[in-house]
């Protein structure tokens, strides 16, 4: 959900993001096509900063989170938390709209309409390119994890981002609002790194659950760089022709129909290659709206770049 949330309101955002910019031109005509853009994660989530309802960003259960499993949490959310958030949010913006007075009128009620959304978002916009985050993301937690071993845990905070420092055993963020303190906050601390979150540091505080730093992964600006594949004729060797190239072509998720116009296969060839590719598990099948989006799996990624080297 710390890529849900940012993620969606990049997209609602009227400027235009310079590492992302491949990636919105993609889902944002998919997001308005599945109407998402009218829907209730547009009323919970503002377009251009401020609080999102502690409710849609659950503490993770472990260190990698299913969607399945922070949608059942996002369902199970107590009442009075719901309200709570929402409260929030209208302090925030002035009011609240019907649909979201309607989900605090009835949270348990409504909680699943909101998690069935969530769903739907996750499939036409992150599940096709998931394996590309989540990349970055283990890259920038090992970097982070090799960083404290070697240097202390205070090395590690210090290096998390520029208004964050750690000295005499208390942790300081700059220019927050309002002071956090042992007593009020959760039992430890949770390093969230985030494809999308942006520049800035993202926090959660919601005891008992630890408090929450979401913050920007390393790596990010190269997330959606062309991987080129050099030599693609020692893969066709392999795999034959057709399907090295509709994996060369999977460099961005593509539907069926999109997959044969840009290769000249016929939609009858391109459907059967791609049942065998993902029989192989190279490829991923991803529901966005009437579509399917396929898009290669990490053992794709690492075969193509074995061909490359």
């Amino acid at each position: 959900m710390w890529e849900v949330t940012p993620s969606f309101r990049l997209l609602r955002s009227s400027t235009t993001h310079s590492v992302h910019r491949s990636w919105v031109d993609q889902v944002r005509p998919r997001l308005v096509a599945a109407g998402l853009d009218r829907g209730w994660l547009n009323e919970l989530i503002p377009p251009s900063g401020g609080y999102i309802p502690d409710f849609l960003n659950p503490a993770p259960t472990g260190p990698a989170p299913t969607l399945a499993e922070e949608r059942d949490a996002i369902q199970a959310a107590p009442a009075d938390r719901v309200r709570h958030d929402l409260d929030h949010l209208a302090r925030h913006q002035g009011t609240l709209g019907p649909r979201l007075r309607a989900l605090r009128n009835n949270p348990q009620g409504l909680l699943a309409k909101v998690a069935e959304e969530v769903e739907t978002y996750w499939g036409l916009a992150l599940a096709p390119y998931w394996t590309r985050i989540r990349a970055v993301l283990d890259a920038d937690i090992l970097y982070r994890a090799r960083l404290a071993a070697e240097h202390g845990t205070g090395h590690l905070l210090n290096d998390l981002h520029t208004s964050l420092s750690w000295d005499n055993n208390a942790l300081r963020m700059a220019r927050r609002k309002q002071p956090l303190t042992r007593t009020t906050a959760g039992t430890g601390l949770l390093l969230i790194p985030s494809a999308f979150t942006g520049a800035g540091l993202r926090t959660r505080t919601t005891p008992p659950d630890p408090p929450q730093l979401a913050y920007q992964a390393r790596g990010v600006g190269s997330l959606w760089q062309a991987r080129p594949v050099t030599r693609a004729d020692a893969l066709s060797a392999v795999l034959g022709r057709s399907r090295t190239l509709l994996l060369t072509e999977l460099e961005i998720p593509a539907s069926t129909t999109q997959l044969a116009h840009r290769t000249g296969l016929s939609l009858a060839g391109v459907s059967q290659y791609l049942t065998a590719l993902r029989n192989a598990g190279l490829v991923s099948a991803h529901r966005a709206g009437r579509s399917v989006l396929y898009a290669r799996t990490t053992a794709a990624e690492v075969l193509l770049r074995a061909a490359s080297a």
